[in-house]
């Protein structure tokens, strides 16, 4: 496979079109909007000039992998594409829609996969004419630096198709972990509860944003604490995660916060809207709310 198509200029299918045109392959980035198309293709170049700087690439690369990378509002933009990666938001409707809206420009032969991070691979390809030819593919954030690829066969994911995406990985240099067709799969099913529990500890009162993170990082060693990173995935992505784990297994420990449920309500979704559980519209970032304006439960 040479021709990849991307579906949805946000944050995660810019990264996916950027490693794979530096990987050689011609990607068509489509998005509904002209202005995300706009912003996607001014922080591709602005991260492989990062790149270029730090010598992890060359001038020639970054110019070579630029022009392998076409935008387009339009579906036809499709027509020849091998491979579909679908990377709109977190919302298991507007997935099933746009897969739809697709197989109108798709040959019969190409292969459909899903960026998701949680929703059941299984129930986005029985909606399709290619159940057998439909999979998870899901990269983490940020694309370019993480090396981790999830991939998720559903029920009727054929052997070939399994293999073709499975290749893909390994040419774009990154690593693979394979996951049954659970909700959130590996990542997510431990990852996100664990920023939901720390949402909990300070709705709780037990800590401030600052005092969890600062915790986190240097108690347990992770790169960023909870609330640093769920601002960067997206308060609303890992909403949508923890409502779909709860959903699909049922069980009171994948319960949403209220705290969550409220920045999201309030538009706070993180980096993305400059407000979050940190206020990124100042020189540094500080903590968005006092922590005595938390409420408490009602224990």
């Amino acid at each position: 496979m040479q021709k990849i198509g991307i579906i949805g200029a946000g944050q995660m299918g810019t990264g996916i079109a950027h490693v794979f045109a530096l990987a050689g392959f011609d990607v068509r980035l489509h998005d509904i909007s002209q202005e995300m198309l706009d912003n996607a293709t001014r922080k591709i170049d602005a991260n492989m000039k990062r790149q270029v700087s730090k010598d992890i690439i060359t001038e020639t690369d970054k110019s070579n992998a630029i022009a392998r990378i076409e935008t387009g509002t339009e579906l036809a933009l499709f027509s020849d594409i091998e491979l579909v990666i679908e990377a709109a938001t977190e919302n298991e409707d507007i997935k099933n829609q746009i897969f739809q809206d697709v197989l109108k420009h798709v040959g019969k032969d190409t292969i459909l996969t899903s960026n998701t991070s949680s929703i059941s691979i299984t129930r986005l390809a029985a909606k399709t004419d290619r159940p057998e030819k439909f999979m998870g593919f899901h990269f983490m954030n940020p694309v370019p630096v993480m090396k981790l690829v999830e991939l998720i066969r559903g029920i009727a994911t054929d052997d070939d198709t399994f293999k073709n995406v499975s290749a893909l990985v390994d040419k774009l240099g990154k690593t693979t972990a394979f996951s049954e067709d659970f909700p959130g799969f590996i990542v997510n099913r431990i990852l996100i509860p664990m920023i939901n529990e720390a949402v909990y500890t300070l709705q709780e009162g037990v800590g401030t944003v600052t005092s969890i993170d600062s915790a986190m990082k240097l108690g347990a060693n992770h790169p960023m604490g909870p609330f640093e990173l769920a601002d960067l995935i997206g308060l609303d992505t890992c909403l949508a995660i923890m409502k779909t784990l709860y959903d699909g297994l049922g069980d009171s420990k994948y319960r949403p916060s209220p705290l969550l449920t409220k920045y999201v309500e309030a538009g706070w979704l993180g980096r993305k809207t400059k407000r979050g559980f940190y206020d990124y519209r100042g020189d540094e970032p500080i903590p968005s709310r006092p922590s005595s304006l938390h409420f408490r439960s009602a224990s």
